[in-house]
């Protein structure tokens, strides 16, 4: 396994589309943080809540999602597209633990870098907002919550590129689940329809984010009905692997 795993780090950190997205990752954290403490810094009470301050540090944390989720796509679709899925399950003929090796060479590294670039947004918001009264825990949190939930969204893309491995429907598909259609669940009528939504993908993994709970669901159970949409995505990408050629 040592072997895979070795072999899974020099195939992500040789591909540039690996530094292109997390570098838009970090900056779409740091970016729109910055962006939204600026805006609403002369506005806000003083002192700021500090769990508000951290929250409006955290705002760049839905769209860079999509770069996360774009980068576990590519991690399989780009074998597909070049045909080195073949070379790799000819090394590698229990497809299972290429699959196992390929997710846990991502997982470290997308948990790393979330980990850095939301730290990163909280620090660069609170410079920006100016005296706040933040509390430690609201710190650990929101940068712990914002991190998981980006490597989440990254093996939700994982998943799916196993599961389509076609790159741009697999895009296209992480896109809506991600970020389209939690919004149009929103809309749902009755009390049906906030059920659905409530449990519905990202509307449940963005409360870990925001340590706030549903009318049902709290961060850390709402983050693992978004880990179980993930396990689903994984699960059935794997089966296909397995039974499908390459």
């Amino acid at each position: 396994m040592i072997d895979i795993l070795r072999s899974e780090w020099t195939k992500i950190r040789s591909v540039r589309s690996t530094v292109w997205t997390l570098a838009v990752t970090a900056l779409l954290m740091a970016g729109m943080g910055a962006l939204a403490a600026t805006a609403s810094a002369d506005s806000m009470p003083r002192p700021v809540p500090g769990a508000q301050a951290v929250m409006m540090s955290l705002t760049g944390v839905m769209l860079a999602s999509l770069p996360m989720a774009t980068l576990g796509v590519l991690v399989i679709s780009g074998e597909y597209r070049t045909g080195g899925i073949r070379t790799s399950l000819m090394a590698v003929p229990q497809r299972l633990r290429l699959l196992t090796g390929k997710v846990a060479v991502f997982t470290a590294t997308a948990l790393v870098v979330s980990t850095i670039a939301a730290a990163s947004s909280v620090l660069i918001g609170l410079l920006i907002i100016g005296p706040a009264s933040v509390e430690p825990g609201a710190v650990a949190q929101g940068v712990a919550g914002a991190s998981l939930y980006l490597t989440a969204c990254g093996l939700f893309g994982l998943g799916l590129g196993t599961l389509i491995r076609h790159t741009p429907g697999a895009l296209v598909s992480a896109i809506a689940l991600i970020l389209v259609l939690p919004t149009m669940a929103s809309q749902l009528p009755g009390r049906w329809g906030a059920s659905v939504a409530e449990y519905f993908t990202t509307n449940a993994g963005l409360l870990v984010v925001s340590g706030r709970s549903s009318a049902t669901l709290g961060p850390w159970s709402g983050f693992a009905v978004y880990l179980a949409w993930v396990a689903v995505a994984m699960v059935a990408g794997a089966v296909l692997l397995r039974r499908r050629d390459a």
